[in-house]
């Protein structure tokens, strides 16, 4: 009964997925929650206000110029008069009207007027999911705080489709509303932390530089989920196409010595989360022209000098944060050196994982890791980033209130 006593605002979407918003009504009422729903034009398409109403015992809203239910402005009253707004299923129309400010019926306009938090569970085809439009509309709504639960990888109900875009099931959406509002969700209040993220970019020339292929999607969803759980964050990122989170202090460095000197200048802190894909070597002496070709002869050679190992320094400063976490990104031998980077960093946790191209996991939008400690070695599940950034801020505060 995680959710005794928790009103939860529930607006369903239109899509086909709409049917598995019936379980999800039971799934949040039998862990106690209230469960006001919304419906859209296009969810009463796919399941009936009747039904809808008998599993959730309250009225349902779905018109925005009703008589009877806007005598009190009601929309502004729904967008208040709860703990969380759940969006099961979130269409692509819906997230677009949310990611724009539309406010053209009752559930965009509750969405446009709330102040509570906002879990969102899309549900699309696969093309409509990975479209650029859609793939613009997740970046604004995450740095605008929103929370996204799936979508999954799976069938469609579309014959022959198949790729990510599947509702999360109702379990795993009313799990996730419980750790939004159980009382540890503010575990992290006034502690400190400054997370890095995304690649460095070591200059050979004005034009040219050396990087690697980190989008920062780790590290920021690290940040916003620190920042969530009640933590005053720092957020140090490299040079990065992704929006800053939401609720987070964001300096924006190019180089690792920029990025080591940020980190420094800010310990102490309890908290540091090292994810940056720092660039090992730079030019140890970079042009201030751009290097041209010369016909017939060799390219010029680029001699190269070690970069700052920031993790390092910070798992040995003499304002060491109570707890630092490393990340791992291998290609090989995944687990032993993760083992060997956690003793030499002098870090508590290390976060490993598979980075070879085939994985998909460097630029893209999911991640599969291994919680390397000195008490063993954990193998998570595949995951979205943003899923494993709320598994590790839980952790995160798990451990320091141990400490």
């Amino acid at each position: 009964m995680e959710l005794t006593g928790k009103r939860i605002l529930l607006i369903i979407s239109g899509g086909i997925a709409a049917y598995k918003s019936l379980d999800l009504i039971r799934r949040l009422r039998e862990r106690g929650a209230s469960v006001r729903p919304v419906m859209t034009a296009a969810a009463q398409e796919f399941v009936t206000p009747l039904a809808v109403g008998a599993l959730s015992a309250s009225h349902v809203y779905t018109d925005l110029f009703s008589r009877e239910d806007e005598q009190d402005v009601g929309h502004i009253r729904l967008a208040r008069e709860c703990d969380l707004v759940v969006v099961a299923p979130a269409s692509a129309d819906l997230l677009a009207k949310m990611a724009h400010g539309l406010a053209n019926d009752l559930a965009s306009t509750i969405l446009l007027a709330t102040d509570r938090p906002v879990l969102v569970a899309p549900a699309m085809n696969p093309r409509m999911w990975s479209a650029p439009a859609t793939v613009r509309n997740i970046a604004a709504l995450r740095a605008d705080g929103i929370l996204l639960v799936g979508p999954a990888t799976g069938e469609m109900a579309e014959s022959g489709e198949a790729g990510v875009g599947r509702m999360a099931e109702p379990l795993e959406i009313a799990e996730a509303a419980g750790r939004l509002l159980r009382p540890e969700a503010q575990s992290l209040q006034g502690r400190t932390a400054i997370v890095t993220s995304g690649p460095t970019h070591e200059p050979i020339d004005p034009v040219r530089y050396i990087a690697n292929r980190s989008s920062g999607r780790q590290g920021h969803a690290i940040a916003a989920a620190l920042a969530r759980l009640g933590a005053d964050v720092t957020l140090v990122s490299g040079p990065v196409t992704i929006p800053d989170p939401a609720g987070v202090k964001v300096v924006h460095v190019e180089r690792a010595e920029e990025m080591r000197d940020a980190v420094i200048s800010r310990l102490p802190v309890d908290i540091a989360v090292m994810v940056a894909a720092v660039a090992d070597w730079r030019v140890a002496s970079s042009s201030d022209q751009k290097i041209k070709k010369q016909a017939g002869e060799a390219p010029p050679p680029l001699l190269l000098a070690e970069n700052p190992d920031i993790l390092s320094d910070v798992g040995h400063h003499g304002s060491r944060p109570r707890l630092v976490v490393g990340f791992a990104a291998e290609t090989q031998d995944v687990e032993q050196n993760g083992l060997r980077k956690l003793e030499r960093k002098g870090a508590d946790l290390i976060v490993a994982n598979d980075v070879s191209p085939q994985t998909g996991i460097m630029g893209g939008t999911r991640n599969r890791v291994k919680i390397i400690s000195r008490q063993g070695v954990e193998d998570w599940p595949d995951l979205t980033k943003d899923e494993v950034a709320d598994r590790l801020g839980a952790l995160v505060a798990e451990r320091l209130a141990g400490l």
